[in-house]
């Protein structure tokens, strides 16, 4: 739908998928593949998640053909060339990915190539297992394509497997679902349905991230915003990606930089960009965060201890415009059409 007063019909798409969310639902991940009736499992998992995905491993038993623990941030075409032939050698039938984004978007770009169906476990907030998008690098460049055929089938939530998220990745994680849900607002397809959900998931996450980083054993703050970021995730795959993610798209693939802690440097400066051109984005925003979300978001963002600047993740500042110029070639669908000096001047402020 484009919004403004030519707008006429709006189209909205439901990818379908299957979601298991509770404490203890990864238990059910082996009993979900024999009813799928797969039966040669290639289990890609993150290092962090190597004690769950062990016994997600041990209940497939007989039914996990192989293993592959070594999925690499914004997944580069090389290691996904290392799980294919892994994948190929152990005659595998079905992709099971538990971790954060690494692991997950591995998993895309392997059932892209064969066409297995997948089965998601995120440990993370990410989002990634809810859209029909990868994005794969190749020597320093990001492609980022969208296909229902990449959207995993099946998707398991479990709160458990977050509880030993670090404070600082609980942080910039959780910040990564509220980008999803911010820039859903100001999309040029939102719907009733993305704007509600975008609306809950802003909300949800405004309000438990605070009390998960307080406290963060507690489980039922962990539950609740787990499942903001389950709908944030619904509204990344429904709507179009905006400046906000171009810039975490092309500053993570030509520095390889952390994905989650991009967006926790990048969401406030954007917000501030773009919400005087965004009134309705504005206006929700306001009633799920208060008169000023762009205070709100830069406040949570100031609570993380690692990186917060672009230089102390080693970005060289007379590369910035190159940066811009780059995202000026070929915009996202933005409520502000970006121009070369006011993004520069984004990323400055960021250094």
């Amino acid at each position: 739908m484009e919004r403004g007063a030519d707008a006429r019909v709006t189209v909205h798409e439901t990818l379908a998928a299957r979601v298991l969310i509770g404490p203890g639902a990864c238990d059910l991940v082996a009993d979900e593949i024999a009813r799928l009736g797969e039966r040669r499992v290639l289990l890609v998992a993150t290092p962090s998640a190597g004690t769950a995905a062990g016994r997600i491993a041990d209940a497939l038993g007989s039914r996990l053909a192989a293993r592959f623990d070594r999925p690499a941030p914004h997944t580069p075409v090389a290691v996904t060339a290392r799980a294919m032939a892994v994948a190929e050698d152990a005659s595998a039938d079905c992709v099971v990915a538990i971790g954060g984004g690494s692991a997950i978007g591995l998993a895309k770009a392997v059932s892209a190539r064969t066409g297995m169906p997948q089965v998601a476990v995120p440990t993370t907030y990410a989002g990634s297992e809810m859209t029909p998008v990868l994005g794969e690098t190749e020597d320093g460049v990001k492609t980022t394509r969208r296909d229902p055929a990449l959207a995993p089938g099946m998707i398991v939530y479990d709160p458990v497997l977050t509880l030993s998220m670090p404070s600082g990745l609980t942080l910039t994680s959780a910040m990564n679902a509220l980008a999803h849900a911010v820039e859903a607002l100001w999309a040029p397809d939102a719907t009733l349905v993305t704007d509600a959900l975008a609306t809950e998931a802003v909300a949800g996450i405004l309000d438990a991230l605070p009390e998960v980083l307080d406290d963060p054993s507690g489980l039922p703050g962990r539950g609740r915003l787990q499942s903001a970021a389950w709908l944030a995730g619904v509204c990344l795959a429904q709507t179009r990606m905006g400046l906000h993610h171009q810039l975490a798209h092309v500053l993570g693939g030509a520095f390889d930089l952390p994905h989650a802690e991009l967006h926790t440097m990048l969401l406030a400066h954007v917000m501030a960009f773009n919400l005087p051109w965004a009134p309705e984005a504005s206006a929700r925003l306001n009633r799920a965060a208060g008169p000023d979300p762009v205070a709100a978001v830069a406040g949570l963002a100031r609570r993380h201890k690692g990186p917060t600047r672009l230089s102390a993740l080693q970005v060289p500042r007379d590369r910035l415009r190159e940066v811009a110029e780059r995202v000026v070639a070929a915009p996202y669908p933005n409520p502000r059409p970006p121009d070369v000096d006011a993004v520069t001047e984004l990323l400055d402020a960021m250094w």
